[in-house]
């Protein structure tokens, strides 16, 4: 198991990740990374205390991380739960790919590697040992598989940069060498590997783009573009509590002829295969329980600041507040609700493995984009005028020139003025900052556009069912032709 020091100096390494225009150094400790990097610290300084058990024996008769866990028993998924669930709670849902999200994918790759040996018979034992290695390493894993959005109308073999889209363009005995560009990698530039595939579907001739494989970040030839950071220039955390600690980055990634050794190449120039490492394993299903337990663990906190904002300001009696905090606690149930049937209704799969049910799960993505939303304006409503009533920094409150009448003029009854500052500044956080934009735009497409996540939705439910009852129902009785009065 890993320490939360030995996490910040497996990152300190030759990686390429620039932030205007020029390369980052020091990563670690550089103002745009230094918050992340330390709560990323937190959750393994977490793990590896004995108190908090997060270990399980894994089948080399090591220690592992519960949160990669494959399930092969309900208890499985309950253990695993409650391990996401715990590193969810020290970061409050707001790092949306913790090492834990990309490793519920590798868990369900590993569960079926047979499916990688289709093609070539290598592949089955690279994914089986490259989720040997994370479990081992307790190795921080994340993503890069959505094509860069040049033009969505053509496939990637058509545009006129024949590599806009990371794709092959050489193999040998050693490996292969890909070039292009691939988006979008949350968390890229503070982790220890990228797997890098492409979700959205390929079509034929665009084999050359149909791989799935994963590198060190620190790979010759990758170059990490990140977004404008959150955290630079804040003058606090009691500022801004939520952008100076959980900013995780979002990154663009390009291969400039980068190589990629065998042993971490899963799938090559294969369209069908692509889509199936996805879906004909739990790996979709594995990841995108992660999200939702996170999910319903920042929803139980957003929820918890409006009610607190309510308290405060005394109107949590009012019936039109109560009615906008039994919203809130409806919308969060509903997700909540929705991870604990997907696994109390659990699936059995291939090689004695078990898996949340897809129907619960996918019914909860399905919402996603349309909830999140919902919550952040309810929480607005009540906090009303109250976060733009807020001192500009910390300063204005020690100060000896300022600091009397914000304590003053700037409290509630029952709450010190400090309460009532600390409060209404988390949650403009929430509802009014860069970092609470991003998160708004995060949650709506998480799962890709809106219908993406209802086509989940919809090819998991299992209509069958529903429509075998209709058939019932109408079978039961017909029309009596003969009737004069139109009776059945």
């Amino acid at each position: 198991m890993r320490t939360g020091k030995d996490y910040i100096s497996g990152i300190e390494d030759e990686r390429r990740v620039y932030l205007d225009g020029k390369l980052v150094e020091n990563l670690p400790n550089h103002p745009a990374f230094k918050g992340i990097v330390k709560t990323i610290a937190r959750l393994y300084d977490f793990s590896f205390s004995k108190e908090n058990k997060m270990t399980f024996k894994t089948e080399w008769e090591t220690e592992g991380n519960k949160v990669f866990l494959i399930p092969r028993k309900r208890e499985d998924l309950v253990e695993r739960h409650d391990a996401i669930y715990k590193w969810a709670g020290l970061t409050h849902g707001f790092v949306g790919r913790s090492p834990d999200h990309v490793g519920g994918f590798l868990a369900g790759f590993a569960s079926n590697p047979n499916l990688f040996s289709k093609r070539e018979a290598n592949f089955a034992e690279n994914v089986s040992n490259f989720y040997r290695k994370v479990v081992t390493e307790d190795l921080y894993v994340t993503y890069a598989i959505i094509p860069p959005q040049v033009d969505r109308s053509k496939s990637a073999h058509e545009l006129e940069n024949r590599f806009s889209q990371v794709g092959v363009i050489s193999k040998d005995d050693r490996g292969i060498v890909v070039r292009g560009a691939q988006m979008l990698a949350t968390g890229a530039a503070i982790s220890d590997f990228i797997f890098v595939s492409c979700i959205p579907p390929l079509r034929p001739g665009d084999e050359d783009y149909a791989l799935s494989f994963v590198l060190p970040v620190d790979t010759p030839g990758l170059k990490l573009y990140c977004r404008r950071p959150f955290a630079v220039d804040k003058p606090s955390i009691a500022d801004y509590p939520l952008s100076t600690q959980f900013d995780e980055s979002d990154a663009f990634l390009v291969f400039d002829n980068v190589f990629v050794p065998w042993k971490y190449v899963f799938v090559f120039r294969d369209v069908q295969m692509v889509q199936s490492q996805f879906f004909m394993t739990p790996a979709h299903v594995l990841g995108n329980n992660q999200a939702q337990i996170r999910l319903s663990a920042k929803l139980k906190f957003i929820i918890g600041v409006a009610r607190k904002v309510s308290m405060m300001n005394g109107i949590d009696k009012i019936p039109s507040v109560v009615e906008k905090l039994g919203e809130l606690a409806t919308l969060s149930s509903i997700v909540e609700g929705m991870v604990v049937a997907s696994e109390s209704k659990a699936i059995s799969g291939e090689n004695g493995t078990i898996a949340p049910n897809p129907r619960f799960l996918y019914g909860a993505m399905g919402l996603q984009s349309e909830l999140y939303p919902r919550v952040l304006h309810l929480l607005r409503d009540l906090c009303g005028a109250g976060v733009l009533q807020l001192p500009s920094s910390y300063m204005d409150f020690i100060s000896p020139e300022t600091g009397t009448d914000i304590e003053t003029y700037i409290k509630s009854p029952g709450y010190s003025s400090e309460d009532r500052i600390k409060l209404f500044k988390l949650a403009w956080d929430l509802v009014g900052t860069e970092f609470a934009g991003r998160h708004y735009q995060y949650e709506m497409f998480y799962a890709g556009a809106p219908f993406v996540a209802k086509n989940y939705s919809f090819r998991n439910y299992g209509y069958e069912e529903a429509v075998s009852i209709v058939d019932k129902f109408l079978s039961e009785y017909s029309i009596d032709r003969n009737s004069q009065e139109g009776e059945y």
